[in-house]
């Protein structure tokens, strides 16, 4: 496995993380009582994966490039 790969496979990691936390999120809004400060928790937490997503994007993707 390449490093590029490795990179593409924590990416895959981090959108079942971000699936997950989502639908946390869509379970906090369909309850009967919303908890504002849980959402916002998890909006934040829905952020933070989102950016590491991102950077071990950017990460395989340059790998990916100076291979080729």
């Amino acid at each position: 496995m390449t490093q590029a790969d490795e990179h593409l496979a924590r990416a895959e990691e981090l959108l079942e993380r971000l699936d997950e936390r989502r639908s946390e999120l869509e379970r906090l809004a369909g309850a009967d009582e919303v908890d504002g400060e849980a959402a916002v928790d998890v909006i934040g937490e829905l952020a933070e994966i989102a950016k590491e997503i991102e950077s071990e994007l950017n990460r395989a993707r340059a790998l990916a490039d100076a291979d080729a």
